[in-house]
């Protein structure tokens, strides 16, 4: 695992903006240092200037997070007004199948933040687009095997105990997404790519673009040509490969210094780019499978399109709420490798401190709004009374869930900065797979508790990984951290220079 710490203590953020982050990290810990001031006053001064970095980094990413999410779940709200049966099978599709592509794509394509990080501050322009085209060409062979499991999902569906009806609609909606799969190939590359060199605000404009058109075509294919699942997938395709074309576009005429073309070099040292895309994978996919899982398994209750809707609709706010802890995610990681790698232990202590409350704080916001509009949330997805009253009984443990999703998120985060990935792997796969899935599975089953039961046990994972994390964030001796980050990378600079010059 020492690669994928490597990989993720050099996140693009720090690369790119280091002399400005040099200046602000000096201040933060000078604020936190001068003792000429009082305790009070030196804790709004730090706060102050920790949030104006905080919000900084936070808030594009939360961005263009929040708006490619809207795209999948504006597919599922109109899917849910042609029935019960349209909602569940988009949901199971969405939920069950497409993340898995989502979770591995994404994992692979996080490969290209370091190298394209590392290239652009060592001034090598020129091989930020050989990674991203390295990483392409992987991406789209990984899509292949994919392509495989969507042709094939309605008998896996089947053969996990979904019933017929839903497994039949379902793959019907998946026929359509396979398209996506490559759209996420191109994707994440190019999305690394631009972060690497700070360029984050045109992705956002092109996702809110991309919506629009989304929404517009949506509409016209399910109400007006009538095309049904099918149609609808085809469309979220279509919608993903508009922001791959048009990010591309900005490229072309953009980042002049930095994509010189295709080049056959993309083609050479695969191997070695292939075990880090994998290795950077691992963490994220034990995680975006644990809540696909939740909709698997909820598939084999009694009434299952009952309770695949309600859970849908709750997976869905979870997963539009999760979408600011992922922002925040990317600003403490950014933030504490940062600090870290600065030889400042007291602010890479108090920026975790300040990302963890606000990120908290917003969710109980959301937990608290998702209890009092608890009985009308389901109505703006379908219009059935059984689904809103399922949906109702489910809010208690939705909004424990945000409530959590809020903390747990920053932590991972984190985790990263500090390069624990190998640790948080362990953790995930002990309190997920160990003991969140079978206390689901005997609480739904076993007791009789339905979707509340499975939710419920798998929450208890989610729990005691937090508690984990947290505590072991709590004890982290600072200074410490400060000597092991420093050593990492000054044998990573090292190898940097080596691969760079090799290349």
């Amino acid at each position: 695992m020492e690669s994928v710490q490597d990989n993720n203590l050099n996140q693009p953020l720090v690369q790119s903006k280091r002399p400005v982050g040099e200046v602000v990290s000096s201040e933060l810990e000078e604020a936190l240092s001068d003792t000429s001031l009082s305790s009070s006053s030196r804790l709004r001064l730090a706060t102050w200037i920790e949030l104006k970095i905080l919000f900084k980094l936070a808030a594009p990413a939360i961005i263009v997070y929040l708006l490619n999410n809207v795209i999948s779940m504006s597919t599922q709200i109109f899917c849910g007004h042609l029935g019960n049966l349209e909602l569940a099978a988009s949901s199971l599709a969405n939920n069950g199948i497409q993340l898995l592509a989502y979770g591995v794509m994404l994992g692979m394509g996080s490969a290209v933040e370091t190298l394209c990080g590392q290239a652009y501050g060592a001034h090598k322009y020129d091989m930020l687009g050989i990674y991203m085209q390295r990483s392409t060409i992987l991406l789209m062979a990984t899509g292949i095997p994919l392509m495989f499991i969507y042709i094939f999902s309605k008998p896996i569906l089947i053969l996990l105990g979904e019933s017929k009806s839903v497994a039949s609609a379902s793959a019907l909606f998946v026929y359509g997404l396979i398209p996506q799969i490559f759209a996420y190939a191109a994707n994440f590359p190019i999305q690394k790519f631009l972060q690497a060199q700070s360029i984050v605000n045109p992705s956002a404009y092109i996702s809110g673009a991309a919506l629009v058109v989304h929404l517009f075509l949506t509409w016209l294919v399910l109400y007006k040509f009538g095309w049904g699942l099918l149609g609808a997938a085809l469309v979220l395709s279509f919608s993903w490969w508009i922001i791959v074309i048009a990010q591309f576009v900005y490229i072309l005429t953009k980042c002049k210094k930095t994509w010189n073309g295709f080049s056959i070099r993309a083609f050479h040292g695969l191997w070695d780019f292939l075990k880090l895309s994998t290795a950077s994978a691992v963490m994220l996919c034990l995680e975006t499978w644990y809540f696909q899982i939740l909709v698997l398994v909820a598939g084999n209750l009694p009434n299952p399109e009952i309770a695949l809707d309600s859970l849908a609709i709750c997976s869905t706010i979870l997963s539009w709420v999760f979408m600011i802890a992922v922002g925040f995610n990317a600003a403490a990681s950014v933030r504490v490798s940062n600090e870290l790698g600065a030889g400042h232990p007291k602010s890479a202590a108090f920026a975790v401190v300040v990302v963890t409350v606000s990120s908290t704080i917003i969710s109980i916001i959301f937990a608290i709004l998702t209890m009092v509009l608890r009985h009308q949330i389901s109505y703006a997805f379908t219009g059935g009374s059984a689904v809103a009253d399922a949906v109702s009984d489910l809010a208690p443990v939705l909004a424990i869930s945000l409530v959590l999703n809020g903390i747990q998120p920053v932590l991972s985060g984190v985790a990263v900065g500090c390069g624990w990935q190998a640790f948080v792997a362990y953790v995930n796969v002990g309190c997920y797979y160990v003991v969140g899935i079978p206390l689901g599975t005997v609480l739904g089953f076993t007791f009789n508790l339905g979707a509340k039961g499975i939710w419920s046990g798998m929450l208890g994972g989610t729990l005691m990984q937090t508690i984990i994390l947290l505590w072991v964030t709590i004890r982290t001796d600072w200074n410490k951290e400060v000597e092991i980050a420093q050593s990492r990378l000054s044998r990573w600079e090292e190898r940097k220079e080596e691969k760079l010059l090799n290349e």
